[in-house]
Parts: structure tokens; C-alpha cells; sequence
């Protein structure tokens, strides 16, 4: 006679966190409406056999874990007590990893994660680690700043020198000896792809032993000028710079006040200007024009890299800007407006991109209109038949975007203006936004007003907790630039100094071990194993090699600017800063038919550990689906292994491929799931097997936003029921059919 079902205990499993998602796929939501079926509708004999069923790390000696939300476990007490009950190793899924213990300016906090690895370890549990390097949900933004180049600004005005960046060969400069150790390099440069190179043999020693007379350029009686240029050598070197012809009031200008200025590997701007130089620099003659002489000879056997040669006349006629404090100078925000300030509008020298001061502006926690962060310049007076040109130059802390829209409208060609174009902003095509980044950026634009007031408004409130840095806003006359331009006057603008893939190497591994070193040391005893590298390798067994984008914010390849010696790296940090964690590189698609991938990754443990750092063992995710080839798993954990490293099973999840499974499906994963279970128990020995962690416990939406869109992947149902899959995960832990031990007549 079938047992009397009633009063069945079923046990009831909280699921995985809304937010914990998969290492390698974007976090998805569940379809609307759940049509999954229940464990209820079970044949009855199958529902009061899993009744029957003990708490799943029951059945195993090896760690039992789940992936778990944090904010659940401290609010949720019935997801904390049926975690406590049926598994003893956690893996936080999201909240050890470097986006939730960094900010985006670098700084470590550790607070939210220790009050619930706290009280995790208070219940028995122990705590992986997850993780430590991986290539995404790191600060990016904040990375891409490190090692983002260098702007300098350039001199106010234009520069009144030909080819002082080279890119004409030596066109205008004259060497009057030692001409052929002279030359035009691609080799080096910072002002576009060209510079001058000037190598110093033995016959250095005086400053005049070698001289570069710079092209002619013209001068105006009683005007200041300011000479500036990049150097850099391959050693310790010096130089000079006179006005053979005195047309000037000094004809040895000093900078700093010494004679000969220093040179070094590193690209230096040398500024000669009245303010610089005892006797400043104003011409006293009226000859329309006059030229200098660089004098590199004061040391022997160096050579030199010269670039981006700027003569600017600092009493030239400036253009009027419409804008009152535009760039901000007067260290204070009026005659500026700030309608909506969203975290805070400020000026502050940290904002400057010229001068001494700049424009902040900080998005708020919920910013997400244009007018969120709102700042208005004061109304200008314009004339409707003239064209203006509108420009600024902006940067923000991570990625981020705006628009400028104008009170008192533009003049598109229709009846009635329009206060909010869709512009070309910076060249980069027609949008109602542009984007900004920790580079600087020229935002240049023509426009012509509607009636005779215009007003700018920044309006930059789309993206929320992002800090936008403002300088040198200008509305000018088009026709007057125009003009300017037209006579021999060249560009002067900012330089741009990119970072060598060695000085970037150079600051991302210290920035490296420093976060390592920081977040082991400080769980130093309390996190028994980490994943210490996570996802290194391409599914054709290659190390990822990645690709450098400056505008990410949480995708940050550490391989492509140190190579394979990142995850050297990782390991030896990690054991210094925690020798008795477990360390383990972990990865996803090790169980794919031939192997390729699988034994990339053991090539690379193999690598790691020829370089003197130490593996302890390999972790295989498994996010696996009920097609997936039995005989490629078998054949993964036999490879596995033969590497004598510890294995875990570290992301275990099993698809159905249907939003509406069926009983069948239901029982072919379970089968799945005994199958794996009992493949990694019969193919590891006792101790190579770390554990198995369970990457979704529920199918319930409420509880667990899954990554598996419309599936049921998980051991329990969306009622918290325990599914078929429960049966075969628990009789793969146990080797056999607990069921079949049962009294009683179970029909199912």
C-alpha cells in the first residue's frame, strides 16, 4: 500500500541573491509571467521520497557551498538559516570582488563585507573567496586614469614659429655645424609623430659646441614673448637657448634662474618667459622679426629629443569671449547660475585645465535627467547675423555624457529656433549627447543666435555619481578667429603625453600587488581559499590577451599590459599576504569536448609555477545544460586529476533550455546533476576534492534575479521546494540511491 502522504516536511532552500551573476555572462532577468512547474506537481511517491531526503551537506565530507548575496543573508532569515543548515563553504557572489570594495578613486572599504563574513564564520561556515583578479567588475575608470596620458595645456594664444613640431623635417631650423648630428626622428615625439634629434658626441663640453637656430619669427616693439619647448635625453644633459641677434632685452635668458636648464628620459617642458628670466624677454627693436639659437654642447655624449617649439607673443590682441568668467579665474562661481546642483557645483583648482581654477560638478546618487546637474553661464548679448564659436574642454572621473542646450534658442534655419540641436559636438557625428572620459576634451561648435540673448546651459545629470571637470568656456566671434588665424600664426595648444607600455606596466603591477596584498592581508585567517585568478584563458587555451579601452568602467584587462606574468603576479602576492588560504585559478567551458581550453589552463599553472610562484588548485565552474557531453566531463576531471592540484567544482548550475519544463526535463536534470556529482567523486581522488559550490540554489525570481533568463537551473523550485535535481545531486553525493533505503512503498 503507497505511504499516506500528509504533513510532508519539505525543506525549504533560499535562493542565491538578486545580483549574483555569472562570472562570464551579463546579468538577466527572469521572463513575466513564471510558468515553471512546481516541485508539488511531482508524482506524490517522488515529493514524500525528497521529503525524506537529509540536509544536502549530509551526504559528503568535502565543502559543500553556495554563491550567496550578502544583503539577503543579513535581512532574509529564512535564507541565513537554510544556508546555515545545508551548506558549510560560501562564496560571496558579487561582494568580494574589486568594484564592491573599491570606489571608483581607488579607496578600499571593507566595511559591508565584514559584518557578514563575520557572522558567516560565527555560524561554522567557512568563506572562498571570490576573487581577486579577473578582468571585469573591476574599477576600471579608476585604473584608466592611472595610466591615461598626460595634458598639458598650451600657451594662451598662437604660436607664432613654423614647424616647431617637426613634422616638416627641419624645415626653417639651421645647424651650422655638426649638421649630420642632426636629425628628424619618428622614434620619439609628443607633438604629433615627428621630433628633432640631436646627438652630442665628444665634442661636447661648452654649450656653443652644438647650436640649432630656430626659423625667424616676427616681433612687435615693446611686446613680451614666451619661448617654450619638450625635451627629453637618454642621460643627464643640459641646455641653453640666446638671440644671437639681441633683438630682445636679454640675450642669455635663464630659466629658473640658472643658465642651462636640465634634461632627463623624461619628456620636460623648458618655458623661457619675462617672468622667468631676470630681464624678461620684450623686443626693443622694430626689425619685423629676429630668431633664436638652442645650445645643446654643455655635456658630451648625449643625445636629444626636442618637440612641440612654441613662440608666443603674450601681448597679442586677444579675442573677446562673451562668456563672463569663462575660465574661472575670479576663483568663484558668479556670474554663473546653478538651477539644479545635483551632489555639488564648485569651483576649485582641482577642476583647472588652464590657469588656476575650473568648474565641478558632481551627478547625484539617482541623477538620470539632463537637468539633474544643471549650471548656466550668464546671458550674453550676441548679434543674430553673426557666427559664433562655442568651446570648452571638459574630463569626468569615470564615463560619462552631457549636451548643452541654450536659452534663448539657435538659429537651425526654422521659424521659431531650437533650444536643444542635435549637434556634431566634437566631431564624432550627430547626437543630442557627447561622452566625456578622464581625458580631457575640446567640445568646439558653430552657432549662430536666434534673437539677441543666448544663454549656455550644461546640462549633465543623464549619468548619477559621476564628477565632471569644466575649464576655458568661450563664445567668440567666428569671422574674428577666422581672421586671427589668417595671419602666419600656428597652432598652440595642449600636449598630449602618452604613457609607455613599460610606465604602464610599471603602475599597474604596483597597483596590483597593492590591492592584493591589501584585500589577502586584511582577510588574513578568514577566507580559507581564493580564486585567486579568475577566467584568464580564451576558449582556443591562449592566455586572454584583452585590449586596451580607456573609456571602460568596470572591464580592465591586467593582461594586456603585463602579459602572462599578471597571473605570476597574483599568485605570489596572494601567498605572502595569506600563506595558509588556498590559492586557486579558476575557469569557465573546461568540460568543452577536446580539451583545448582545459589544458591551456593547466599550461598556465604550469607557467605560473616555472616562475616561482605556487598553485594549490584549479576550480571549473560548470554552468552546463542537459545537452552538455557526459563523456568530455568524465574526460575534464580525469585530466584534472593527473595534475595532483586540488578541484573544485566552483559554479555549478545545470539548464533545462525551456521556460516551461516538463516532468521529463525536470528528471533529466536531475540525472545531469547525479551524473556530474558522481563523475567528480569517481574521477578525483579523495584528496584532490576540494568541494562543490552550487551557483543558484532557487528558481524563484523573487529571491534570485538569475542570469539564466526563462530556465529553472537550480535544485529547488520557485516555491523553495526541492526538486527532482535535489534527488540527484544528493544521491551523487552519497554514491547511490538514498531513496531505496526508505521503508515503506514509495511509487514514483
Amino acid at each position: 500500500m503507497n505511504m499516506k502522504i500528509k504533513n510532508s516536511i519539505f525543506l525549504l532552500l533560499v535562493a542565491l541573491s538578486v545580483g549574483l551573476n555569472s562570472c562570464y555572462d551579463t546579468k538577466m532577468k527572469w521572463g513575466d509571467p513564471y510558468t515553471h512547474p512546481s516541485a508539488k506537481d511531482l508524482p506524490l511517491g517522488l515529493q514524500e521520497a525528497i521529503s525524506r531526503y537529509d540536509a544536502l551537506k549530509a551526504y559528503t565530507n568535502f565543502k559543500l557551498g553556495a554563491g550567496i548575496d550578502f544583503n539577503l543573508y543579513l535581512n532574509n532569515e529564512m535564507y541565513r538559516n537554510t544556508i546555515i543548515q545545508n551548506f558549510n563553504d560560501i562564496t560571496p557572489g558579487n561582494e568580494l570582488k574589486q568594484q564592491s570594495l573599491m570606489n571608483s578613486k581607488g579607496v578600499l572599504n571593507f566595511d559591508g563585507a565584514d559584518k557578514v563574513i563575520a557572522q558567516l564564520r560565527a555560524s561554522g561556515l567557512t568563506i572562498y573567496g571570490h576573487n581577486l583578479v579577473w578582468h571585469n567588475q573591476q574599477q576600471a575608470a579608476y585604473l584608466n586614469s592611472l595610466i591615461a596620458p598626460t595634458v598639458i595645456p598650451g600657451t594662451p594664444g598662437s604660436s607664432l614659429i613654423i614647424n616647431g613640431d617637426f613634422e616638416d623635417g627641419l624645415n626653417g631650423w639651421n645647424i651650422p655645424y655638426y649638421a649630420e648630428n642632426v636629425s628628424v626622428t619618428t622614434n620619439e615625439a609628443i607633438d604629433g609623430t615627428h621630433s628633432m634629434k640631436v646627438e652630442v658626441g665628444d665634442f661636447g663640453g661648452s654649450k656653443y659646441n652644438i647650436q640649432i637656430n630656430g626659423p625667424a619669427f616676427p616681433i612687435i616693439n615693446g611686446h613680451k614673448y614666451e619661448i617654450s619647448f619638450f625635451i627629453k635625453s637618454d642621460g643627464e644633459g643640459q641646455i641653453g637657448l640666446d638671440f644671437p641677434n639681441k633683438d630682445l632685452t636679454n640675450q642669455y635668458p635663464w630659466t629658473e634662474g640658472q643658465e642651462l636648464a636640465s634634461t632627463t628620459s623624461v619628456w620636460t617642458k623648458i618655458t623661457y618667459n619675462p617672468t622667468a628670466t631676470p630681464d624678461g624677454m620684450v623686443a626693443t627693436t622694430d626689425n619685423n622679426s629676429m630668431n633664436f639659437r638652442l645650445l645643446l654642447g654643455a655635456m658630451k655624449n648625449v643625445t636629444y629629443y626636442i618637440d612641440g617649439v612654441e613662440v608666443v607673443d603674450l601681448d597679442a590682441a586677444t579675442e573677446v569671449n562673451y562668456v563672463e568668467n569663462g575660465d574661472f579665474e575670479s576663483g568663484e562661481i558668479d556670474p554663473w547660475t546653478v538651477p539644479n546642483k545635483g551632489a555639488g557645483v564648485t569651483v576649485t583648482a582641482d577642476a583647472k585645465y588652464n590657469g588656476n581654477y575650473g568648474l565641478q560638478g558632481i551627478s547625484g546618487e539617482t541623477s538620470k535627467n539632463d537637468w539633474d546637474l544643471q549650471f548656466q553661464s550668464v546671458t550674453m548679448n550676441l548679434d543674430v547675423d553673426k557666427t559664433y564659436t562655442c568651446s570648452f574642454w571638459v574630463k569626468s572621473d569615470i564615463p560619462g555624457k552631457g549636451r548643452i542646450s541654450f536659452n534663448g534658442k539657435i538659429n537651425d534655419g526654422s521659424a521659431s529656433g531650437n533650444q536643444y540641436p542635435y549637434l556634431n559636438w566634437d566631431g564624432a557625428g550627430t547626437g543630442r549627447d557627447f561622452a566625456t572620459s578622464s581625458i580631457w576634451k575640446l567640445i568646439s561648435f558653430d552657432i549662430k543666435p536666434f534673437s539677441s540673448t543666448l544663454q549656455l546651459s550644461f546640462d549633465f545629470g543623464q549619468v548619477p555619481d559621476v564628477t565632471y571637470f569644466f575649464d576655458d568656456v568661450k563664445v567668440v566671434e567666428k569671422a574674428a578667429a577666422t581672421s586671427q588665424s589668417s595671419k602666419n600664426l600656428f597652432r598652440s595648444g595642449p600636449v598630449t603625453i602618452d604613457k609607455t607600455p613599460e610606465e604602464k606596466a610599471a603602475i599597474l603591477d604596483s597597483v596590483l600587488v597593492n590591492y592584493i596584498d591589501a584585500v589577502a592581508s586584511h582577510y588574513k585567517g578568514a577566507i580559507a581559499a581564493w580564486d585567486v585568478v579568475n577566467e584568464p584563458m580564451d576558449e582556443n587555451g591562449a592566455v586572454r590577451a584583452g585590449t586596451e579601452d580607456l573609456t571602460q568602467i568596470s572591464t580592465f584587462y591586467w593582461s594586456y599590459y603585463l602579459g602572462k606574468d599578471y597571473g605570476v603576479t597574483a599568485f605570489k602576492t596572494a601567498r605572502v599576504a595569506d600563506p595558509d588560504a588556498k590559492l586557486f585559478i579558476n575557469d569557465y567551458n573546461l568540460e568543452t569536448p577536446g580539451g583545448t581550453k582545459l589544458q591551456g589552463l593547466i599550461n598556465y599553472v604550469q607557467y605560473i609555477e616555472e616562475h616561482g610562484a605556487k598553485v594549490d588548485g584549479i576550480g571549473t565552474q560548470l554552468h552546463i545544460s542537459l545537452t552538455t557531453d557526459t563523456t568530455a566531463i568524465d574526460k575534464m576531471f580525469q585530466t584534472l586529476a593527473i595534475t595532483k592540484k586540488l578541484i573544485k567544482i566552483s559554479e555549478m548550475d545545470i539548464k533545462i533550455g525551456s521556460s516551461s519544463p516538463t516532468a521529463d526535463q525536470y528528471a533529466a536534470q536531475a540525472n545531469m546533476y547525479r551524473f556530474v556529482v558522481s563523475s567528480f567523486i569517481r574521477n578525483i581522488p579523495e584528496a584532490q576534492r576540494y568541494g562543490i559550490t552550487v551557483w543558484c540554489v532557487s528558481d524563484n525570481p523573487e529571491e534570485h534575479v538569475n542570469w539564466i533568463p526563462d530556465d529553472a537551473p537550480c535544485l529547488f523550485d520557485a516555491n523553495y521546494a526541492r526538486k527532482h535535481a535535489y534527488k540527484g545531486f544528493a544521491d551523487g553525493l552519497a554514491g547511490k540511491d538514498i531513496s531505496a533505503d526508505f521503508s515503506g512503498d514509495l511509487v514514483y
